[in-house]
């Protein structure tokens, strides 16, 4: 589901993510991009444009579409949160290449972290709520604070008693 005219929340989300793992996936030889880019979610019958999209694989490097992400991000609006949470969650987890998919909330400082267990190949969810609180990205050597993406935004935390 391609989104056309988003906040300026979201785009600044979107924003504070990838300037934060730039470097690290550079210094890896990884590629880095935003929205407009299409993600082969089952080649030829199936694509999605990711806010962010994280790849290492070397076949990614000069095809027109992304086939083997490492990292997907989505930052959630009330009209596509239920899309991102269940539809492209379910067709996500079947892609092999694929380790981390982040949820980042616009509403609250809250993020949603799937990542597959090596070992055993399980997802496990995660939702991280406070500053300090990371999406830990071990294949770059680095870690994306709620603090790093959120910079500069005025979203209130979940704990806060003020009701949006």
């Amino acid at each position: 589901m391609a989104m056309a005219g988003t906040t300026t929340d979201h785009n600044e989300l979107c924003l504070n993510c990838a300037i934060e793992l730039r470097q690290a996936a550079m210094k890896r030889g990884c590629r880095l991009f935003m929205e407009n880019i299409q993600l082969a979610v089952n080649e030829g019958e199936l694509y999605t444009y990711p806010d962010v999209m994280l790849t290492c694989h070397d076949e990614d490097v000069v095809a027109p579409r992304i086939m083997h992400p490492l990292l997907l991000i989505e930052v959630l609006s009330p009209s596509t949160a239920e899309h991102d949470r269940v539809w492209k969650l379910f067709r996500y987890q079947r892609i092999t290449s694929l380790r981390h998919y982040v949820l980042v909330s616009q509403q609250y400082q809250a993020v949603e972290w799937y990542h597959r267990v090596e070992e055993r190949g399980e997802w496990q969810r995660h939702l991280l709520t406070l500053p300090h609180e990371a999406v830990e990205i071990p294949e770059l050597n680095t870690r994306l604070t709620l603090t790093d993406i959120y910079a500069g935004l005025k979203i209130p935390f979940v704990t806060d008693d003020k009701i949006s």
